[in-house]
């Protein structure tokens, strides 16, 4: 990734000496107009105006009127060494008003109150663990990773094994949802999402003790050099401090944000920290009351976008720890987020629909195995282990394991060894005894 531009003047001087040209601009209807664009809307950053205007002094002057309004409005963080700040944008707090609507009260889409089944948590804590680690490096598919998880596979490679750490990370989040965040606690994040993972064992569960942690593109550019190693435990003593303190409000989900930014910032590991940010990012959502982050794979999202995830971070830092840019793509990951979401509840909606009536037709199933049953129907050329149905509808072995014998002796799935392991399938025998039975 090309490095952004910086502004190689400083605004303020030229702002003191300039005064009358810079406002000149402002007063001028077009440019009024691109400035509230630039400024509210989009939030540029200074390389982002070089294509956009083509005079060197009106590009100047407009980027000197948007740092000039931007200070005016600066909602600044206490956190010692840093100067962090950022600007309550309208378009960021209407999107927070939609999360705080959505995301931390009862679900209700199309006038219906949803019954979320725990099997849609278990699918999204999956698809958050296997983004969060193909953004690490992990190279893997989806398909193969979710069936690893689902059949609780063995992995059989670093890949793997980084996903399958990246899902207990996430189901042990949501246990500690309601623990303060101390460095110890970092360390179990760290410990858990990288075990068994690292070329040097010694750097699980550890604070970073060398500074020989770089971000370096494949061009041997560096991108970013994070604070010196024997500043890591206080500065992480004092994000642990900032998490916990509710004295001044900051809305959670700009917190989390700045959360997720500062232990990317400080880098306090030798490994694991992006997913140790994105863990604590949920970590905090969860514990102030967002129950549906559970169903929301971020990670997805922010992979679809990972340049731009990055360059939050640099714009970030070159411009005065402005956070506005970080704190404004979190926002949009989580927008869309959201929209899946509702997406997948309105699919999950004519699911339940469909499990209803086969319950109505079938009365000798339970509601889980009416879903079962309606599961393996859109899937008929699917098998499906004992094993991978009480990860997926999260029971025991056992009540999985009578749930498939059960519906085998009803007629409605076949049974076969395959590889010495019992597999279950719904094919065209079953699906006529089905049809027959409605």
């Amino acid at each position: 990734m090309k490095l952004p531009q910086k502004p190689d003047f400083d605004w303020r001087n030229i702002l003191r000496n300039e005064s009358k040209n810079v406002f000149e601009l402002a007063e001028k209807k077009n440019k009024f107009k691109k400035l509230k664009e630039y400024n509210d809307r989009k939030y540029y950053y200074w390389s982002d105006l070089i294509y956009r205007i083509k005079d060197d002094a009106e590009r100047k002057h407009m980027w000197i009127l948007m740092k000039f309004i931007r200070s005016g409005r600066y909602d600044t963080i206490p956190f010692e060494p840093f100067t962090l700040k950022y600007s309550s944008l309208p378009d960021i707090n209407k999107r927070l008003h939609r999360f705080d609507k959505f995301l931390a009260g009862n679900l209700t889409v199309q006038s219906r109150d949803l019954r979320l089944e725990p099997r849609y948590i278990v699918s999204s804590l999956m698809e958050e663990a296997i983004a969060s680690s193909i953004l690490e490096g992990a190279v893997t598919t989806r398909k193969t990773a979710k069936e690893m998880l689902r059949r609780r596979r063995t992995p059989q490679s670093r890949a793997e094994k980084m996903v399958v750490n990246g899902y207990e990370t996430m189901q042990m989040i949501i246990e500690k949802k309601d623990c303060e965040l101390t460095p110890d606690f970092l360390l179990d994040i760290q410990t858990s999402i990288t075990k068994g993972t690292l070329e040097d064992e010694r750097d699980v569960g550890k604070f970073r003790d060398n500074n020989e942690v770089l971000l370096i593109d494949r061009d041997d550019v560096v991108h970013y050099t994070p604070p010196d190693y024997k500043k890591v435990k206080q500065l992480t003593k004092k994000v642990c401090d900032f998490a916990n303190d509710d004295s001044e409000f900051i809305h959670p989900i700009i917190k989390a944000s700045i959360l997720h930014f500062l232990i990317g910032y400080i880098h306090p590991f030798n490994d694991g920290n992006g997913r140790s940010a994105r863990s604590v990012f949920y970590w905090y959502v969860l514990s102030r009351g967002y129950w549906l982050f559970q169903y929301m794979p971020l990670s997805r999202r922010i992979l679809r976008s990972r340049k731009k995830y990055s360059t939050a971070y640099l714009y970030t830092e070159y411009d005065e720890m402005d956070l506005t840019y970080f704190i404004k793509y979190i926002v949009d990951c989580v927008d869309d987020s959201l929209n899946d979401l509702l997406d997948y509840i309105k699919r999950k909606q004519i699911e339940q629909h469909e499990a209803k009536l086969i319950l109505e037709r079938l009365t000798d199933l339970n509601f889980r195995q009416a879903n079962i049953l309606e599961e393996m129907l859109k899937n008929t050329n699917k098998y499906y282990s004992i094993q991978e149905i009480s990860e997926t509808y999260r029971v025991v072995y056992q009540t999985a394991r009578n749930d498939l014998l059960y519906l085998t002796k009803k007629g409605y799935l076949t049974m076969r060894k395959i590889s010495r392991t019992y597999m279950f399938i719904c094919d065209e025998k079953c699906m006529k005894k089905i049809m027959i039975k409605s």
